[in-house]
């Protein structure tokens, strides 16, 4: 992409995602996600309801009055993006391309981060490990995520989502919160996934397109899967053929929210003509309560 239509791009995205991310998600992104413990801050007059545990015992000899020890949250955490740029992620029907929705999706995640003075890093993957930008924080960090997220496709490859999960364990050693965006059309990655959210806070986001999870009616059409370069011819007016389409989609579904839950991660799933912003603002709201 010619530098000028890129930084346009980039430009364009963070305008409305900064938005988006200041006005609704900064507070629930705050209380979706803890600091990692608390920190002493000050020592202030005892007040009535005031905690006893808490009291400073050496101000309080010293002055003769009950003086608090006040603590505040350490906040500042670490939140990764593991982002799948394969081949498939450029398939769409509706009103985005499936990287489009990704890109979308990690700068608004990524700008409500920062908000709250948390570092963000990004992980791009493919069949390997394409990308690895280390976590920082900073407005200027952010766009060059957001460069990288729009510019960063591979021509070929299939989606390897244990490799990415080994790379991420390997690299970044402190508890962080993972955003694993994923068609999820890929080999098993049970282990890769349990062993990283025994350190990690993970969150799966499935994106998919409609024609995935159901076929219209409109005869005979010609496929091709994008990893793979097969080619086939189906009868989408033959009843037997959606119904098959739709009951492998549902097993995937299952097979997916079953080993998430087992490894104690967490899941969304989202159609790409549904609003992205509903989904993470139900998926902060449940984990703030």
């Amino acid at each position: 992409m010619e530098t000028n239509e890129l930084l346009k791009k980039v430009r364009k995205i963070e305008i409305k995602t900064k938005g988006i991310s200041k006005e609704l998600f900064s507070g629930e992104y705050h209380s979706a996600f803890k600091g990692r413990g608390m920190s002493f801050s000050e020592v202030r007059d005892y007040q009535y309801g005031d905690d006893v545990r808490n009291i400073e015992w050496n101000v309080t000899a010293r002055t003769g009055h009950p003086h608090i020890k006040v603590f505040e949250e350490e906040r500042e955490l670490t939140v990764m993006l593991l982002v799948d740029i394969s081949p498939s992620s450029s398939f769409g029907t509706q009103l985005y391309l499936r990287r489009d929705l990704i890109t979308e999706i990690s700068a608004v995640l990524a700008f409500s981060a920062i908000n709250n003075n948390d570092k963000v890093g990004l992980i791009l993957f493919a069949d390997d490990v394409k990308l690895y930008i280390p976590p920082k924080k900073g407005k200027k960090h952010i766009l060059r995520i957001i460069r990288e997220l729009i510019d960063g496709q591979a021509d070929a490859g299939t989606t390897n989502v244990s490799i990415a999960l080994e790379y991420f364990n390997n690299v970044v050693k402190k508890k962080s919160i993972c955003f694993l965006l994923s068609d999820f059309f890929a080999p098993e990655f049970d282990q890769p996934l349990q062993i990283a959210a025994r350190r990690h806070d993970i969150i799966g986001m499935h994106l998919y397109d409609p024609f995935e999870k159901s076929l219209p009616k409109a005869g005979l059409l010609r496929i091709t899967d994008a990893e793979s370069g097969l080619e086939q011819i189906i009868d989408t007016s033959d009843r037997a053929t959606r119904q098959r389409h739709e009951a492998a989609f549902q097993e995937k579904e299952q097979k997916l929210f079953s080993l998430f839950n087992r490894s104690g991660a967490d899941l969304i799933s989202l159609e790409s003509r549904e609003s992205y912003i509903l989904a993470l603002h139900r998926f902060f709201k449940k984990r703030s309560n």
